[in-house]
């Protein structure tokens, strides 16, 4: 159990990517903060945690709004002590051109996804300088690092800004023991991927050289393996998780 003993705060954990990473963790030995904006299916996933006798506590809250992440930090610390991990996954995507793309929609992707982890690791840091350890693991997006027909330029360049964050925080966090990383998935099979036309499936498919799409485990596992003491010698990495996709 590479967690096991340790405990972890993962936003945007309703569904898809955040519920298996929290899933995931909690398998591996941790106990888990989760967050998201839908309290009936957080609370869905902390039974789940639950039955994989692990502690799951529960905060409904916009993260783009500095309030829900010190209640994050707040609540990691009164049940479990401690702050071990933190995974900033809570994302939103638009598919605008830009020439259709409003000033108001650019500003709330960049909220959620960029300034949203900004808001967490603020929250979060001080305790990890504090005892001198912790990991924090980004989720990113294969869009942020090349032109996507399927997501918009403000999505793109929220992910851009969140592996640049990653960079950053990881320099400046290594003298206190602080790892941080990031993680780039390509194309996910989650319900959302569930709305695509066959035909665009099939198109997606062939780019990718191992020849499926990514799966919400495929992002997880490597996501604990960097929030775990085996990866104890890597940071500021953004690794890509989109089977090849990149290479053809």
């Amino acid at each position: 159990m590479k967690l096991e003993g340790k405990s972890a705060i993962i936003t945007g954990a309703t569904r898809g990517i955040g519920k298996q990473i929290a899933l995931t963790l909690a398998e591996e030995g941790c106990d888990v903060v989760i967050n998201g904006n839908n309290e009936e299916l957080l609370n869905v996933v902390a039974e789940e945690v639950a039955k994989r006798g692990r502690g799951c506590r529960v905060v409904v809250g916009d993260i783009s709004k500095p309030e829900t992440a010190e209640q994050l930090a707040a609540t990691c610390l009164e049940a479990f002590g401690k702050i071990d991990v933190l995974v900033n996954n809570a994302g939103i995507n638009s598919r605008f051109p830009f020439l259709e793309l409003t000033f108001e929609e650019w500003s709330h992707m960049i909220d959620v996804n960029l300034n949203g982890a900004f808001h967490a690791c603020k929250a979060v840091l001080p305790h990890m300088v504090e005892r001198k350890s912790g990991a924090i693991v980004n989720v990113s997006s294969a869009a942020s690092k090349t032109a996507h027909a399927n997501a918009s330029a403000s999505y793109g360049v929220s992910k851009a800004g969140l592996n640049s964050l990653t960079q950053k925080l990881a320099y400046e966090m290594a003298p206190y023991n602080i790892r941080v990383n990031g993680v780039c998935p390509g194309p996910i099979e989650t319900d959302m991927s569930t709305q695509w036309t066959e035909e665009y499936r099939a198109n997606i498919t062939k780019k990718i050289p191992l020849g499926r799409l990514d799966k919400p485990e495929d992002v997880a596992r490597p996501v604990a393996f960097l929030a775990s003491d085996e990866a104890n010698f890597i940071t500021g990495e953004t690794i890509n998780i989109n089977g090849g996709k990149f290479i053809a």
